[in-house]
């Protein structure tokens, strides 16, 4: 994706509250709006509220169409949704304050009975995930090779890893993560690890690695790898770098990269790029410079909420408490240049 493309703010009437689009990453106006996601065909648009609702919408040529799909359920503010991929069907996850996780499923028109029984536009919620004792933060689904796997991050400090089976019934592991509370969750993209390498199974065969990265609020960022023959996550690193609130983390695909890199965002008015040249490498963390060439200075205004990459992973969306939405790339020379800003 061009830095022309990304810098395309497509404005949505949501009905909960006025918001702008970029790249799939969302500046709200207001505390009622926390979340919005494209799908995967950037044709349906699904936003979560502080009014406890899941709303989609149709998106035509930038627009959207018609009134919205509302599903309810939640008895709490609503603060992410993600589309899982569409080789699994029309599936959407929502987190709630309310310690729950949902998982809609589109199964036509008349056919959906969501919470209490009621007809939902033809969403059903197939299923509730209930493993966590506090508001659930984050949610990610894995690269779709993996198969359909979330991953959710929850205040009571754990991060839990939900698996859907062919036979429809699902997995659940749950993991401390960060003793203060985990804030935001996101999967690295898959890598084939072969057989003696770390996490790799005892088949013989190689296979699809599982990683996750999460921020916390004890200020620390977390890499966690799915070992396959103790079918157990655990800490593989600890990125330090931050004096305040991880908000989110976002790690970049790989599609022609060089090498790993991780985005994160903080209460302490910075983001940081974490990179890593190969897997046995240390990583390195440079910070954005939002009043560059003035001033090195690394703080943004506001606390920084969100970070997202673009899909071919060369364009970094943050999102500032301000208002503000800036577009970020890496230069020639390595350094990270703002290349647009707009204000909602």
């Amino acid at each position: 994706m061009s830095a022309t493309q990304a810098s395309k703010a497509v404005p949505v009437e949501t009905q909960h509250e006025d918001m702008i689009v970029s790249d799939g990453t969302v500046n709200r106006r207001t505390d009622r709006q926390h979340d919005a996601q494209l799908d995967y065909y950037g044709k349906r648009l699904a936003t979560a509220s502080s009014d406890k609702t899941v709303r989609i919408f149709n998106v035509v040529k930038g627009e959207a169409k018609g009134d919205p799909i509302v599903l309810k359920g939640h008895t709490a503010p609503v603060w992410q949704v993600s589309w899982a991929h569409p080789s699994f069907g029309s599936i959407l996850a929502s987190c709630s304050y309310d310690g729950r996780v949902f998982i809609w499923k589109e199964v036509g028109p008349g056919h959906g009975k969501g919470s209490g029984g009621e007809i939902q536009d033809g969403w059903e919620r197939i299923k509730e995930h209930t493993l966590h004792s506090a508001s659930v933060n984050s949610i990610a689904w894995a690269p779709y090779d993996l198969g359909p796997i979330l991953a959710c991050a929850s205040s009571d400090g754990k991060i839990s890893v939900l698996s859907f089976q062919n036979d429809g019934s699902t997995d659940a592991v749950i993991f401390p993560a960060h003793g203060s509370g985990a804030n935001a969750v996101s999967w690295a993209p898959s890598v084939l690890s072969a057989p003696g390498q770390k996490g790799a199974a005892t088949s013989g065969q190689v296979e699809s690695q599982k990683r996750i990265v999460s921020g916390g609020s004890d200020n620390a960022i977390r890499v966690w790898g799915y070992d396959e023959a103790a079918k157990k996550w655990s800490e593989e690193e600890e990125i330090k770098g931050h004096e305040n609130w991880v908000r989110d983390v976002s790690w970049a695909p790989n599609i022609g990269l060089p090498g790993m890199y991780i985005a994160s965002a903080s209460q302490d008015r910075t983001v940081l790029i974490h990179t890593r040249s190969s897997p046995t490498s240390p990583w390195q963390s440079t910070p954005l410079k939002p009043q560059a060439p003035q001033s090195d200075d690394p703080h943004f205004p506001d606390a920084v909420w969100r970070v997202s990459w673009s899909i071919a992973g060369n364009i970094l969306a943050v999102s500032c408490g301000d208002g503000k939405v800036s577009l970020w790339k890496e230069g020639v020379g390595k350094g990270w240049e703002c290349v647009s800003d707009f204000s909602s």
